[in-house]
């Protein structure tokens, strides 16, 4: 892919994200204030992820580091506009959920359960990796999130100090 091409791909992305985080985050009634920083997690945490994709990353790992991305990023944002992290993560971090793997998993299961048809071993083996890469994906996304905040939140001193 040349230069253009590529930048062209990762500006359409962040954009198109952008717009899927701001609709979540006004979904969820997040104060206007914080919509812009909303965007911002979205677009830059997609960003990452496609960016990693193109490079040869598989999905879960790229996604694992989009996601530490929006968890930093609400971090900051959360300090600068006094709300919760919340407010920025979870719309962040929903255009990376796989919905097309959660997709073929349960069409692949109802085929399967499918009592007319005889067992397809290759359908079986399709929903099994479907399913798998689906359970990754969204293990990476609440690990990504949660991340920062486990490794550089303050512990408070027992007794209210």
């Amino acid at each position: 892919m040349s230069g253009l091409g590529f930048l062209w791909l990762i500006l359409t992305d962040a954009l198109w994200s952008a717009m899927a985080a701001l609709g979540f985050a006004v979904l969820f009634n997040v104060p206007v204030r914080t919509l812009w920083g909303c965007a911002m997690c979205g677009a830059t945490g997609h960003a990452v992820r496609t960016l990693l994709m193109e490079a040869g990353l598989g999905i879960e790992l790229a996604t694992l580091a989009g996601a530490t991305v929006v968890g930093f990023l609400g971090g900051v944002f959360a300090r600068q506009w006094r709300t919760p992290t919340t407010t920025f993560t979870v719309s962040g971090a929903i255009p990376m959920v796989p919905g097309v793997f959660a997709y073929e998993t349960m069409i692949g299961l109802l085929t399967i359960a499918d009592t007319s048809q005889p067992v397809n071993y290759d359908l079986v083996a399709e929903v099994i990796v479907s399913a798998v890469k689906t359970a990754l994906i969204l293990g990476a996304i609440a690990f990504g999130i949660a991340a920062p905040g486990l490794l550089f939140r303050r512990r408070r001193a027992e007794g209210g100090e």
